[in-house]
């Protein structure tokens, strides 16, 4: 589906970033704000030149027309003039898309009580959200592409959106979503894996199921610490206690280590670790 190998390089930042979205599954990129999340979707639009490395959709090492129907894309902070009603946008659309499905937009309007007769600029920020995530549906697009699709939502419309994507999931298999956020709780339940992003680099790419099954945070003082087998260590940082250390095989050490204390971690706490935390020696 996507296959990215890319470099950009600014005056302060580089991207260097290399990931691949397969057929069928939700795909995330977590990291902090300014990590490099919306460069590496804007490069994969071609919205900005890359200075080295390949883009590959849907087989193809240039987006041609025809994929660009194919995608549905949701940018934060674009959308369309919200001087518009509904019955504007379904003009543009019918013009934009050779496969916009009317009906379908009309009924998803309908269920997420959308209002016909109001501009844009009147809807609610959640509204606003679940108009863009309606438009990149309903033209039968196989891949979509979310930037921060829930920034800035209460929990209740963060929730409805993310239903809506499970839905859409659901009904089309064959589809794919690419979706960032620095929310990183709505992703870890609806991704299937997830790419973590810091200073333009992917530092962690892990099926979701496994981050939250397998890795955990082990809390020991000075001499558990010395005593631990640390080949299944990732990183450490140092308390006034002794060590919080992550690793990637949290059964082995309920195994070996009963008596020390092994917490599961959320990905809030796996990105804490991973950006700030020390290789282990």
């Amino acid at each position: 589906m996507l296959d990215i190998n890319i470099k950009k390089k600014y005056n302060h930042f580089t991207l260097d970033c290399s990931m691949k979205v397969n057929q069928g599954y939700i795909t995330g990129i977590i990291g902090q704000n300014g990590a490099g999340k919306t460069t590496t979707l804007k490069a994969i639009l071609n919205l900005i030149s890359i200075d080295e490395g390949y883009i590959r959709l849907f087989d193809h090492d240039k987006l041609t027309n025809e994929d660009k129907q194919k995608i549905g894309v949701v940018l934060s902070n674009s959308g369309f003039c919200e001087r518009f009603k509904i019955s504007d946008i379904i003009s543009i659309l019918e013009n934009l898309y050779q496969d916009f499905d009317k009906d379908e937009f009309i009924k998803q309007c309908h269920i997420f009580q959308l209002p016909f007769d109001k501009k844009i600029k009147e809807f609610s920020n959640g509204m606003k959200a679940k108009l863009k995530i309606i438009i990149a549906m309903t033209h039968h697009a196989k891949l979509l592409i979310l930037d921060e699709p829930t920034a800035g939502l209460d929990a209740i419309a963060r929730d409805e959106v993310l239903s809506l994507l499970r839905d859409y999931m659901e009904k089309n298999d064959d589809c794919s979503i690419l979706i960032s956020s620095h929310i990183s709780s709505d992703l870890e339940n609806l991704c299937d894996e997830l790419y973590m992003i810091d200073d333009g680099k992917i530092i962690l790419h892990e099926e979701t199921d496994v981050l939250l099954n397998q890795y955990a945070i082990l809390k020991v003082n000075e001499d558990q610490y010395n005593e631990l087998d640390r080949q299944y260590l990732l990183k450490r940082i140092k308390q006034n206690y002794g060590y919080d250390c992550l690793t990637n095989q949290k059964q082995y050490y309920f195994d070996n280590y009963p008596h020390i204390v092994i917490e599961n971690n959320n990905i809030d706490e796996l990105i804490m670790m991973m950006i700030r935390g020390e290789n282990i020696c």
